[in-house]
């Protein structure tokens, strides 16, 4: 039995794609089977997956974590950003050496985006750095502890 988690149909994967659009400019359709868990936690693997009777095997996790699906909004994880991040038109912002250093340590970066509260994704150079919620003159870090940096050398 799989983690609970649900193969989406088309049309929720259109609802998905529809706020990806809306948030972030990002018009492809991606090649992937999306599925959601009970968390509302959205996962992509490849669409031969849907060949296999998941029934008949025994899986403790599959896919790459894409992000969450919350109240009509979408918030990428890491990887789901590095994986359409540079088809993204809109709602990326580009950040300076000791911005990226503060996110990496899992910090809040401060920077002024205008009044809009919204999610953005973080580069820097040509490098995806991450999905934060932007409010109030502030980026808020998701990044999990595990992941943060406790020394970054410049």
């Amino acid at each position: 039995m799989m983690q609970n988690l649900k193969i989406l149909n088309t049309r929720e994967v259109k609802d998905i794609l529809k706020i990806l659009d809306r948030q972030f400019g990002y018009s492809e359709k991606p090649n992937y089977t999306f599925l959601m868990s009970a968390k509302q936690k959205i996962y992509v693997v490849n669409s031969d997956l849907q060949r296999i009777d998941l029934n008949s095997v025994r899986i403790d996790s599959i896919g790459l974590y894409f992000g969450e699906y919350k109240d009509n909004k979408f918030r990428l994880s890491l990887e789901g950003s590095m994986l359409i991040g540079k088809k993204l038109k809109k709602n990326v912002v580009e950040l300076d050496l000791k911005e990226r250093n503060e996110w990496l340590k899992g910090e809040a970066v401060m920077k002024d985006l205008g009044e809009e509260a919204r999610f953005v994704v973080l580069t820097w150079k040509e490098d995806i750095v991450g999905c934060g919620r932007y409010k109030e003159k502030k980026i808020f870090n998701y990044m999990p502890k595990e992941r943060r940096l406790r020394v970054i050398a410049n």
